[in-house]
């Protein structure tokens, strides 16, 4: 009877580790959206005003870099549910 009881438990914990991945990984779907949301609003700001164009191009670059940083702290956590 112990033995049933300790393979449950590893099978529904390997069954959590794989979904709470899952989940920690919908981060990298708002790290794509915003990426996409940088990038447009530049072409949109550089179509208004082409003189900025290397202003409005460094800011497009940090917002793209803290985008980025969101979706790999995503994915850090992601890898830490599922290997830790």
């Amino acid at each position: 009877m112990e033995v049933r009881v300790h393979e449950f438990t590893k099978v529904f914990l390997l069954a959590s580790k794989n979904v709470g991945a899952g989940l920690a990984t919908i981060g990298l779907v708002g790290a794509g959206i915003g990426v996409g949301v940088v990038f447009g609003s530049l072409i949109l700001a550089v179509a208004r005003n082409p003189q900025l164009t290397q202003q409005l191009f460094g800011y497009a670059i940090l917002g793209f870099a803290l985008t980025e940083a969101v979706g790999l702290l995503a994915l850090m956590m992601a890898f830490l549910v599922l290997f830790a």
